[in-house]
């Protein structure tokens, strides 16, 4: 008799890992230094944009949900400039406050790589399909708060604890309507596009591809019969 094994399910916790996983991977790779979280990881009832500056997504589509990043001014300095510095940016040209307009422009900028990296797992993994709206970056240099509402029928809302190569603090908040994948069949998640891959193929198809033959001159009676309008 044979047993049928129990359907694969994805819920909050492994949307959040999944989101997590992205944050840790494309900041690590842009900073060039190691971020990583807490195993730990909160209950909360809300979600708000906390001092020093922030950042909220919106997500719709197969699931909907909100993520917020709070970092603090050291935070979001360090990996401001260790991302400009890898850029080949020179030290004496990079802003001096988190206040700065750059900065918050080259934080919203690593904050929307991370979002496109973990739609795109969404859409390998779950076989679903999200958008979002692009990131807004503020700054609060006073101590307010500010709640987000992301119009969720049953929210679930987590925060997790990240920590930047020199130890400075930022968290990420993640609400969600409470929802479960159920893996009905196996399958294989498509593997992430190498873009240097397509264009090397890209490269290939066209130099293989036949030059287009030249038509030959017209002969001299067809030269005659067109100018008689035949």
């Amino acid at each position: 008799m044979s047993t049928q094994k129990p359907p694969v399910v994805y819920g909050t916790e492994d949307l959040l890992i999944s989101l997590c996983n992205s944050v840790t991977r494309v900041l690590t790779v842009a900073t060039e230094s190691h971020i990583h979280y807490s195993a730990m990881v909160q209950r909360i009832t809300k979600t708000c944009l906390k001092p020093d500056i922030g950042c909220f997504v919106l997500f719709d589509g197969g699931f909907s949900g909100l993520v917020i990043i709070n970092f603090s001014a050291a935070a979001a300095m360090e990996l401001y400039e260790r991302y400009m510095l890898s850029m080949g940016m020179a030290k004496s040209d990079l802003a001096s406050s988190f206040t700065s307009d750059e900065v918050g422009n080259v934080m919203g900028e690593l904050m929307n790589q991370v979002v496109g990296d973990f739609t795109g797992k969404v859409r390998r993994e779950l076989q679903t399909h999200i958008t979002q709206n692009q990131p807004k970056m503020l700054a609060l240099g006073k101590q307010v708060q500010l709640s987000v509402d992301a119009n969720l029928d049953q929210p679930e809302a987590r925060r997790v604890t990240f920590y930047t190569g020199a130890n400075h603090i930022f968290y990420l908040e993640l609400a969600i309507d409470r929802t479960e994948f159920i893996k009905l069949y196996d399958f294989e998640p498509q593997e992430v596009p190498d873009p240097d891959a397509l264009m090397a193929q890209a490269h290939r198809e066209a130099a293989a591809s036949p030059a287009p033959a030249l038509a030959a001159p017209p002969s001299d009676t067809e030269e005659l019969l067109r100018s008689l309008g035949m």
